[in-house]
């Protein structure tokens, strides 16, 4: 005879036996949820595997110590047959497009508003589903333990989620995903932890005193001060500060919380493993190499990396540190400006870094710069802008990561707008397509025939940084089947005689409208309540009518430019884009 049951709503409540079965519960959910997107993005990682652009760069950088230059060999130029774009992708991408709108000061669009939403909605109901909370809060514990994976995945620079994803995808597209479930962490420990500390009142126990009790204060408090430095005010204006706290505070949560629990050892682990093969790989791509620094105006200092052929995608950046002055141990994400040699339209060797004056280790960078040029230019002539010339020294460069998921020669238009120093994403991107299409006689069929490249800047003297650079590319394009035109938009009425001769481009004393650019490059007609204002003034690059082979928009800069970039593209309408054959946006924020 079977041993009586006690029936379910008299039996005591156990939480170390129910509440790790809802942690198992919330890992199979986001789990899940982490499979339906690597199944989404396998076409995009298959593309790209086969085209060489998933892995390039896993290692780091390629060295060479060849100091020649690259002799290109050139193909035909001769544009493929244009075919409306009129595939399954196409139509996804048109019928997605409403997914890129943003609302301001908030920076995240609606799929990641989504996503946000969706993941506090399982957290709180996998802490609140048949939990006795007031009497027994372990439940909002076991939930905080239970995302201490999520938040070491979606942090870490290397993360096996980055290649899955496809390019484009790197850690700091990811990186929302890393807050915000570290502030959900912080959540649970203030449901768990002040719910405890009323039981203790309520029944007279001490609070500080016993073992669990202390450590568990002690885990609630570095939890505390994690978020606090992290919010966006911090990080901004005491980056390095935040960093050091961030890296330190992490280990005491560790500490503390395996103190305060063992229930913690079996999420603690997978994200050791996460953070060990993130330095383990980053160990491989470390490279400490010779360069050259140049200061072409107090704003801007041009770091040349000598004795780097390959090994990176346009767009993509890397981690420098420059071993001057006191600031060795800072290092800082900057752009790669071009392409790699082998694939550039510019005669250059090596990795070319760009570094806008912007804070008090850029200020450091150019002073140190242009007081050595001064020096040098003491004892000898001072010398041109060559990339062999400048003031020499040693940097290490951690990368590279990001780059754009995007691959600009499938689609027939092309629109970059960059503001500022954004322009450093932007032309590398220009770099790379200009040389497949023109040099390489397109290879891969690249089927882009118009570019329009947009850069918004303060003053006429920044065009010089990169005028050289934009002034190849504009001669190379002329007569060829590439058409590129070049807008600047200038803010500032400052130094209207600094402006170098580029082909093809024009320049106006104005902010303009992502959106207007867009339906001008694309030779869409305009809203029908700008049209009569706007009659008369004249349309740069309308070209002949779209060929529907699709529209690629890039953009990097200040955050309101590109989440004015994403909402041009969600306003255009899936009736536009559908006859555009699909419009699809990257955008790179410079924003911590």
């Amino acid at each position: 005879m079977a041993a009586p049951q006690v029936p379910s709503n008299l039996q005591v409540y156990d939480s170390y036996v129910t509440d790790p079965q809802w942690q198992i519960k919330f890992t199979k959910i986001w789990c899940t949820a982490l499979g339906v997107a690597i199944v989404v993005s396998l076409p995009t990682l298959i593309r790209s595997l086969r085209n060489g652009r998933s892995l390039k760069g896993f290692f780091g950088v390629s060295e060479s110590f060849h100091r020649g230059g690259y002799a290109v060999v050139a193909g035909e130029d001769k544009p493929p047959p244009l075919r409306p774009k009129r595939d399954a992708a196409a139509v996804l991408h048109s019928i997605a497009s409403v997914r890129h709108w943003t609302l301001p000061y908030v920076g995240l669009n609606v799929l990641q508003m989504v996503i946000v939403l969706a993941y506090l909605a399982v957290v709180l109901l996998c802490i609140i589903k048949d939990a006795p909370l007031i009497s027994n809060p372990n439940r909002a514990g076991f939930l905080t333990l239970a995302q201490i994976p999520i938040v070491f995945l979606f942090a870490t620079k290397n993360s096996i989620l980055s290649l899955l994803l496809g390019p484009g995808n790197g850690y700091e597209k990811l990186n929302y995903i890393h807050r915000m479930s570290g502030r959900l962490m912080f959540l649970g420990a203030c449901i768990h932890g002040s719910l405890w500390i009323r039981n203790h009142l309520e029944y007279g126990l001490p609070i500080i005193g016993p073992q669990k009790e202390t450590s568990g204060v002690a885990t609630f408090s570095v939890l505390g001060i994690i978020v606090l430095t992290t919010l966006r005010p911090v990080r901004r204006l005491f980056y390095q500060a935040f960093y050091f706290v961030h890296v330190l505070t992490f280990v005491a949560f560790f500490v503390t919380v395996r103190y305060h629990t063992l229930y913690s050892e079996p999420w603690i682990f997978p994200a050791l493993a996460f953070f060990g093969a993130d330095a383990l790989l980053r160990f491989f791509r470390y490279r400490i190499k010779d360069a050259k620094l140049n200061a072409p105006d107090q704003l801007m200092t041009l770091v040349h990396v000598q004795d780097c052929s390959d090994g990176w995608l346009a767009g993509q950046h890397v981690q420098l540190r420059v071993f001057f002055s006191s600031r060795v141990f800072e290092s800082h994400p900057f752009t790669i400006l071009s392409a790699p040699p082998s694939n550039s339209c510019f005669n250059h060797s090596g990795m070319i870094l760009a570094a806008r004056v912007n804070g008090d280790w850029t200020h450091e960078l150019n002073t140190y710069t242009r007081d050595k040029q001064d020096l040098s230019d003491s004892v000898s002539e001072k010398q041109s802008g060559d990339e062999r010339s400048g003031v020499p020294i040693h940097v290490m460069i951690d990368g590279p990561y990001g780059g754009s998921s995007v691959d600009l020669g499938q689609y027939e238009t092309v629109l970059l707008v960059a503001g500022g120093s954004g322009a450093t994403f932007t032309l590398s991107l220009l770099d790379d397509i200009a040389y497949r299409c023109i040099k390489a006689g397109r290879p891969n069929g690249e089927r882009t025939t118009r570019i329009e490249f947009v850069w918004c800047i303060k003053s006429y003297g920044h065009i010089a940084w990169f005028s050289q650079m934009l002034t190849d590319i504009g001669n190379l394009a002329a007569g060829s089947s590439l058409e590129i035109h070049f807008s600047f938009f200038v803010t500032c009425l400052c130094d209207p005689e600094a402006v170098p001769f580029i082909p093809n481009c024009d320049i106006k004393l104005e902010r303009p409208s992502v959106y207007m650019l867009l339906r001008e490059t694309t030779g869409l007609s305009r809203p029908p309540s700008l049209e009569s204002l706007e009659a008369e003034e004249e349309k740069p690059f309308v070209g002949q009518p779209h060929g529907g082979g699709g529209v690629a928009v890039c953009a990097s800069g200040p955050e309101s430019l590109v989440i004015e970039a994403r909402n041009a593209v969600a306003r255009l309408g899936v009736r536009n884009a559908l006859k555009l054959g699909g419009v699809v946006v990257h955008v790179e924020s410079f924003a911590l």
